[in-house]
């Protein structure tokens, strides 16, 4: 099938889906936060602010736990 070593294949899996998935969620929070507006005050906070970086921190809590237990795991080795 694949030349490739299965721990060289295994470390390429996971390089591209910590870019694929940490790319992804930069463009939903930038279209939300740019392209929406909601990532700047005008002169006060308004409730979309509040949902955005509610969404923000929360999605980035979710990533860095995905990311810790993709990398967590010991290459197959076999």
């Amino acid at each position: 099938m694949s030349e490739m070593e299965p721990d060289a294949r295994d470390l390429l899996r996971r390089t591209l889906m910590t870019v694929s998935v940490g790319s992804l969620w930069l463009l939903v929070n930038s279209t939300l936060g740019l392209m929406f507006g909601w990532f700047f005050f005008d002169h006060a906070p308004t409730l979309g602010n509040y949902l955005f970086y509610a969404w923000f921190l929360a999605s980035l809590a979710g990533l860095i736990w995905y990311f810790t237990r993709l990398w967590k795991k010991k290459f197959n080795v076999d």
